[in-house]
């Protein structure tokens, strides 16, 4: 079964998602994609793309089952190509657009944050949840965010969730989220501050930020793998990837994490 379709109509494309039940992106969606990039490019005369996908919501992220088995030379070697597709995306030559409803997580938030124009559905909700595993944003999201990829001009749609006003992302080490204003109902510093964090993922977080702001998203692509697949050896993440495999196979909320470190 595929994961993606990707049909042509007039001059516009559109590129549809559907993985059942969360949409999670794995080697068959972007081996897919990769194919439905290049037909756009190459064979369709599209002049505009559409990224959508099927189901209630966008997509939760990548799919981590396979993670526990793949050796750090295949973790680096399968992202590698997920950062090239993704790339590929980002640099097509015609506007793109995202339609975005329900949760938009992790990779597939990586993925969006690549298109020129983002229209979010009402209730849509975005966010960078990978240090609650203990690793950081694989495909460069933690910095295309900070970089300001999500300006105004770029977003579109009904008002925010929870109440705020206005679309402006907070790019930080720790997390994303969407920005407090005097209406929103989201979490205060305090409570945000005491959630369980996986340090050495904060850290690599940060020195990522710190490349960013010295050479720019290209910079912190060259270094993403040798700053990401390194956390696979510490017992944090040796610990939380198959914790929450295991949550997942069996419909569970992810368990809370204990992690270690300062």
């Amino acid at each position: 079964m595929t994961h993606r379709t990707c049909t042509v109509e007039d001059d516009l494309a559109t590129i549809v998602l559907h993985n059942a039940p969360q949409n999670r992106i794995g080697l068959q969606m972007v081996a897919e994609l990769d194919d439905a990039l290049r037909v756009v490019v190459e064979t369709s005369g599209a002049r505009a793309v559409l990224l959508r996908a099927e189901g209630r919501d966008f997509s939760y992220g990548g799919d981590i089952a396979p993670w526990p088995q793949w050796s750090q030379d295949e973790l680096r070697s399968h992202f590698r190509q997920f950062m090239a597709v993704f790339n590929r995306y980002e640099r097509l030559p015609v506007p793109t657009v995202a339609a975005v409803q329900g949760l938009c997580f992790g990779g597939g938030f990586e993925l969006v944050l690549r298109s020129d124009v983002v229209l979010a559905g009402e209730g849509a909700a975005f966010g960078h949840p990978e240090q609650s595993i203990a690793i950081v944003t694989l495909l460069g999201g933690i910095y295309r965010v900070a970089s300001g990829r999500d300006g105004p001009r770029r977003w579109s749609g009904p008002s925010p969730p929870s109440g705020c006003r206005r679309r402006r992302w907070l790019g930080s080490a720790s997390s994303t989220a969407w920005c407090q204003t005097p209406t929103c109902s989201t979490r205060p510093p305090r409570s945000r501050a005491r959630r369980p964090r996986a340090p050495r993922a904060h850290a690599a977080h940060k020195a990522l930020l710190r490349t960013w702001a010295v050479g720019g998203t290209a910079a912190a692509d060259e270094i993403m793998f040798d700053v990401a697949v390194p956390l696979w050896s510490t017992e944090d993440t040796r610990m939380a990837i198959p914790a929450a495999v295991e949550a997942i196979q069996a419909g569970q909320r992810r368990p809370d994490m204990r992690f270690q470190g300062r």
